[in-house]
């Protein structure tokens, strides 16, 4: 392991029940800069890089997610795309009493013809650039063949994402009292667009958008004020207030980039929304940086395992690690202690996970993450399981 890595200590895990625990305890960073006061009632501000929270107002709380909602349309449709079950030049027709379905005031409309059709290309710019209703509908119908299906499937791979504070009830974000989600829930999704995606999330940085004649701005008026921000959505309902999730990416000061998600909902106008998400977003990158702990498939330990072919396994991450850490720390203020499975034995899979590695700053801990195997350790024979079987005995 490079001198730069945090020193690792190995223990012994002492009960699995423990090592559930400790895999339901959120990211979070401790001993943070006090974060600004937010006009919001709810917010919350995740680092993409490395996927922890750096700060939040009532994160799990249930909101009203307004027209945030048609991220989770947006993700379905890009699946659809995805398995070739939509094109983007496919044609779709539009019901001809559409607006009487989405909105009776004709509030947030890409203005589809009724009865014509639209091509999905159109209607996910009118979706994600203009905030659509209409567009919303048009593409739950193309995918689903019906809103009422389209929803069934937004709650469903809603749990699939572990989004537990979550409900749908429409595709356009329609206020229902059953139809809510947490800022939590909306980070994740946002996340699996960003990452299962990326060839579209583009659109988010689109700024405009001319359909049917009809010349739109869009609603995320940060991608005019700072050129780091590239989306992602807003959202307004009267019983959601004004909200806005932004995305920004910045150098990291180690020649890459690191890449911010705030969430700000219940804010009482448009500008409150764009000024309290810039403020969060620039407190977050003042005050903390990321540093790379770990490379995809780098062994961090060979703990020892019992009944297999081989005495020691490698262990460690599917993906490369890192950590946000208070502005000033560096690698080396970070410990960690990796607490795996005791005994560990064989057969063990690649990827398996196997235990815990805790990481500390100044004696404070800062993230707990799922350790893995990093190959296949098939069975002994016979002879050797008894041989191991009686060591253990004798060990325990």
């Amino acid at each position: 392991m490079p001198a730069s890595y945090p020193k690792l200590q190995l223990l012994p895990r002492l009960a699995v029940l423990f090592l559930l625990w400790c895999a339901s305890v959120g990211h979070a960073i401790a001993q943070v800069p006090v974060p600004p006061v937010i006009a919001a009632k709810n917010w919350l501000l995740v680092d993409l890089t490395s996927g922890q929270t750096l700060a939040g107002l009532e994160p799990n709380t249930r909101v009203d997610p307004a027209s945030l909602t048609k991220l989770m349309t947006e993700y379905l449709t890009l699946q659809a795309l995805q398995d070739k079950r939509l094109t983007l030049d496919e044609a779709v027709p539009v019901p001809v009493n559409l607006y009487k379905r989405v909105n009776q005031r004709q509030e947030s409309v890409m203005f589809i013809p009724p009865g014509k059709t639209a091509t999905v290309d159109d209607l996910l710019h009118g979706l994600i650039i203009q905030s659509g209703n209409d567009a919303a509908l048009v593409l739950a119908e193309a995918v689903a063949g019906n809103e009422s299906t389209f929803v069934d499937r937004m709650n469903a791979t809603a749990r699939q994402m572990g989004l537990t504070g979550t409900s749908y009830r429409n595709a356009a974000g329609l206020t229902d009292p059953e139809h809510y989600t947490t800022p939590a829930d909306l980070a994740v999704l946002v996340e699996h667009l960003i990452k299962d995606f990326p060839g579209f999330y583009r659109l988010y940085s689109e700024k405009e958008f001319t359909y049917n004649g009809i010349h739109q701005l869009n609603r995320n008026r940060l991608l005019w004020i700072d050129p780091s921000v590239d989306g992602v959505k807003t959202g307004h309902t009267d019983a959601a207030g004004y909200c806005l999730i932004s995305s920004a990416h910045r150098p990291d000061g180690n020649g890459g980039e690191r890449r911010l998600l705030a969430i700000v909902l219940g804010t009482s106008s448009d500008d409150a929304r764009q000024q309290e998400s810039l403020k969060l977003l620039n407190w977050g990158f003042q005050n903390f940086d990321v540093v790379k702990l770990y490379e995809a498939s780098q062994p961090i330990a060979t703990p020892e395992v019992w009944k297999g072919r081989i005495a020691q396994v490698k262990v460690g991450f599917s993906r490369s690690i890192y950590l946000t850490v208070p502005k000033g720390k560096t690698a080396s203020d970070i410990k960690s202690v990796l607490e795996h499975n005791q005994p560990l034995l064989a057969p063990l899979k690649a990827g398996e996970r196997v235990g815990t590695l805790k990481l500390s700053i100044d004696d404070k801990p800062v993230e707990q993450l799922p350790v893995v195997a990093l190959e296949d350790v098939e069975s002994a024979g016979l002879f050797g399981r008894l041989v191991d079987s009686v060591k253990l005995w004798f060990k325990h």
